[in-house]
């Protein structure tokens, strides 16, 4: 049976229309397949798994209505919701990958990650990234009330779009020594990623030998979606009514 893998869905409400398409999705396409892996960015942001966010909790029980028909669930964190914990894994009949996490399907051995830890040319990005997963920052900051982790969320997201906007595009992409040694690290022919927001499937040479490295989209004007079957794997595009 079929594998789905998507990535950088930023369900929230700002954006009601990727919710209901994500929502739409679990109802219809997903419900036959074996596995469904969401590699990071699920929601543009989770302040904790008592998050009040309708569209996010609607997403969640979308979710929860999938693995309880039987689709095994993988969440894997991004950048914007590493606070998924256990009480979202119990909503939604989930688990949650380490990143990066091994996974071998129909014959083949893919890596998958979210992708932002190949993003190393993005310094201070990184030095953020090390601190937030920190247990010690992360007990302090889920310690604080609901609303008060709303406004640290959108001052983070302003000042992330802040960052973005000031930075030379290519910093923020994946960098080659980093993939190649995530290529040999785990010895595997292909690499599975979201966060760069730059879906397709890139050719990479690694000690001589050819590797692939597939990008999975994000879900602002429509969805993205890989599919992985005894066929391969397949980037796919889920146009918007």
């Amino acid at each position: 049976m079929v594998a789905l893998v998507v990535s950088d869905l930023h369900v929230d409400a700002t954006r009601p229309e990727i919710a209901q398409q994500f929502c739409d999705f679990l109802a219809g396409e997903a419900r036959t397949a074996a596995a469904l892996y969401v590699l990071g960015d699920l929601f543009e942001a989770w302040v904790g798994d008592d998050d009040p966010d309708p569209h996010r909790r609607a997403a969640a029980r979308a979710l929860g209505a999938l693995s309880a028909r039987g689709t095994a669930l993988y969440f894997m964190h991004g950048n914007r919701d590493f606070l998924l914990g256990e009480r979202f894994c119990e909503m939604t009949g989930g688990k949650l990958l380490v990143d990066p996490t091994l996974v071998e399907r129909h014959g083949r051995r893919v890596l998958l990650t979210h992708g932002d830890a190949l993003c190393i040319d993005d310094a201070p990005y990184q030095r953020l990234r090390a601190l937030v997963r920190e247990p010690r920052w992360q007990r302090q900051f889920l310690a604080l009330s609901v609303t008060q982790r709303e406004m640290l969320a959108e001052e983070a997201r302003a000042g992330s779009k802040a960052h973005t906007a000031g930075q030379i595009p290519m910093l923020m992409d994946v960098n080659a020594g980093a993939v190649a040694h995530a290529f040999r690290d785990a010895g595997v022919e292909t690499i599975l990623h979201g966060h760069t927001h730059r879906p397709g499937v890139y050719a990479h040479a690694v000690d001589g030998t050819p590797r692939t490295r597939i990008v999975t989209g994000d879900w602002y004007t429509q969805g993205s979606l890989l599919s992985w079957d005894d066929g391969g794997l397949r980037l796919e595009a889920l146009p918007r009514a």
